[in-house]
């Protein structure tokens, strides 16, 4: 009589299905410019249009100034200024994103967002190297979806660099 492990014999039963999407990825897309952007969606707690900010003395250019979020104070950043990505305009598309960073709540001004993108780690190039032309840091990668492409940013890093530590001291 034959025995037959029944793991082998189902390629797809559920434990190979659980490990297989352990791995794949969502990001939140956007874009600043003609750019596409993509962030950890698992960091984002809300989207917003954008509001006026109160402004803040002596602040860096990109620290657009902050926002009474029911009750929390939240800092808000320009992405195209943060990026010199030229003079930012605020329209009916810009959005403020509401991101949770290691317990931090801060809004990132974006020019729109478009969807929520899953990726497979095989659709996840990594950054090429820019030398000291660009600060690749910040950059997991990116994502390739067909034609399109998404510069998928480690938002934890960017948020806690040396430059963006300010809000540390703003927001306190």
């Amino acid at each position: 009589m034959e025995q037959t492990n029944p793991s082998l014999s189902h390629p797809s039963a559920p434990p190979y299905e659980s490990d297989q999407n352990a791995s794949v990825r969502e990001f939140l897309a956007f874009t600043l410019g003609r750019e596409e952007y993509g962030i950890d969606i698992l960091k984002v707690q809300e989207i917003r249009g954008y509001e006026s900010v109160t402004r803040i003395a002596n602040a860096p250019e990109f620290i657009k100034g902050l926002i009474n979020l029911r009750g929390i104070i939240v800092p808000i950043i320009d992405m195209r200024i943060r990026f010199s990505l030229g003079a930012p305009t605020y329209d009916q598309f810009t959005v403020v994103i509401i991101l949770n960073i290691s317990g931090r709540i801060v809004g990132m001004v974006v020019d729109s967002v478009s969807d929520v993108t899953t990726l497979t780690p095989e659709q996840i190039k990594p950054a090429p190297e820019m030398g000291t032309v660009l600060d690749t840091d910040y950059l997991i990668g990116l994502g390739t979806l067909d034609e399109r492409m998404l510069i998928l940013m480690d938002i934890d890093k960017l948020m806690s660099s040396a430059d963006m530590g300010l809000i540390e001291k703003l927001a306190a």
